[in-house]
This record gives structure tokens, C-alpha cells and sequence, in this order.
């Protein structure tokens, strides 16, 4: 039986289209259980930060997000696991679109948040920085970042902010085949999984992903990233020192 939707509160073209490939017969609802957090206004469109806090939802199996007009529409799916509904990155932008973030919950039901933002455009069909400095080579793969507990809950959730270095070619620019992260995935010092994430070529250039991450789980974090190319890259998180 097909899939009855939702009338779109956002009134986009593609809604169905998507929601189609995405969702496919599970129940979908619009509803503020899913927080989307982003600007209002896009300063620089092939950096545009947005952050879903799903931690509402019961049981979220996985967060998509998504940018109906972009050529390029999925950024990342990604399936907490042993982690929290919460999910921060960067993307690209390449027009005027509904950027949304959809949660799955332990019921099987999609809870759906978001609006219209505009976007000078061109953020999927330009060149990274990386590719006109000419070092993208040299630091590819590079990982730097962060882990720290949240304050209020005894114990505190883990915070855990990662970066690569990588130019998430979209394939779109001339004379620059796709090339992007594909995979990104989070285990504790005990072999705990805590996230696995799909990940494609809208988003930013040098992806900066923040989870939150319970704060049973015993670090350190290891990080293991896969790219288009077949490249692999393992980092791991320690906790920061308390500011004296």
C-alpha cells in the first residue's frame, strides 16, 4: 500500500518525491519532538551549520538530514546506537531550500522538523579551498577534536566534537570527479558501538561532526572514517582537562 503523507507544512516540490525513497511506508509526522537548529540568514553557503537535537524522541534509531533542492539533497543518516538523538555538522547549500532533519523512533514512526533558508547558491558546485590552495593531499585524513563531559546529569553526558581534513568533491565542478567521506563510526575503550553514520558529498568541506555520547560509556573514543577513494582514517577522542 502506498505511503499516505502528511500535507507539507513547507509546501516543497520535492516533498513527496523524497519522502517516498526515504521513508517509504513507515507513518510520518511533523511535529516539534525535533529540534533544527541553524541560522537564519546563510552567510556563506558552502558552510552552513545546522544541529538536530532529537534526544525527545523515544528510542531514535536513525536522523537523516536533508535539503530538498540541493542537487545533492541527503547530508548524513545516522544511527546512534548506543549514543544520543543529537547530531551537529556543516553543509553545503546550493539554492533557496527547506532544509529538514527527520528522526525514526523505537516504534518505527519518523518525526519530522524544518524550514526554509536562503542561499545565494553555488554551494555544491564550487571548488573547496583545499583544491585551490593546492595542499588538500598533504592533509587529507588529518583529525583533530575534542571530548567533554555536559554539565547538570551525574555522570554527564559525553560531548564529542571530531574534524577531518577532506574536500568533499561533490562531482559537480568541472574536472573534479566526486570524492567524499562515506562513513564515519563511534566505539568506546570497550568495544561499545555508539554511532555509525553515512555521510555524502553535501556536506562542508573538512567535516566537523558534534554526538553526544552517554556518559557511561568509558573513553577513549575511536573514530574510524572511510572515503569514496577506499581510504581509511582512525583518530581517537580523550577527554580535555577541566579549565583550571
Amino acid at each position: 500500500m502506498a505511503q499516505v503523507l502528511p500535507a507539507d507544512p513547507l509546501r516543497s516540490p520535492m516533498w513527496e518525491n523524497h519522502a517516498a525513497w526515504l521513508f517509504g511506508t513507515a507513518p510520518v509526522r511533523f511535529d516539534d519532538m525535533v529540534t533544527l537548529l541553524m541560522p537564519e540568514v546563510t552567510e556563506n553557503q558552502h558552510v552552513f551549520p545546522i544541529t538536530v537535537d532529537a534526544r525527545a524522541v523515544p528510542g531514535v534509531q536513525r536522523i537523516v538530514v536533508l535539503m530538498d533542492l540541493n542537487p545533492l539533497p541527503l547530508a548524513i543518516d545516522h544511527a546512534p546506537q548506543g549514543g544520543r538523538g543529537y547530531v551537529a555538522l556543516r553543509v553545503k547549500l546550493d539554492q533557496r531550500t527547506p532544509v529538514r532533519a527527520a528522526a525514526l523512533d523505537g516504534q518505527g514512526l519518523w518525526h519530522v522538523a524544518g524550514r526554509w533558508i536562503d542561499a545565494a547558491g553555488g554551494g555544491c558546485s564550487a571548488p573547496p579551498v583545499s583544491r585551490v590552495k593546492g595542499d588538500w593531499a598533504q592533509h587529507l585524513g588529518e583529525m583533530r577534536g575534542g571530548l567533554w563531559r555536559e554539565s547538570g546529569a551525574a555522570p554527564g553526558d559525553w560531548r564529542a566534537r571530531v574534524c577531518v581534513r577532506h574536500p568533499m568533491d561533490t562531482g559537480f565542478v568541472d574536472s573534479i570527479p566526486a570524492y567524499n567521506l562515506e562513513t564515519m563510526t563511534v566505539t568506546d575503550a570497550r568495544g561499545t558501538a555508539l554511532g555509525k553514520m553515512t555521510i555524502n558529498g553535501s556536506v562542508s568541506e573538512d567535516p566537523a561532526f558534534t554526538l553526544i555520547l552517554p556518559g557511561d560509556a568509558r573513553p577513549p573514543f575511536a573514530i574510524h572514517m572511510a572515503d569514496s577513494n577506499g581510504r581509511l582514517f582512525d583518530g581517537m577522542l580523550h577527554p580535555q582537562e577541566p579549565a583550571q
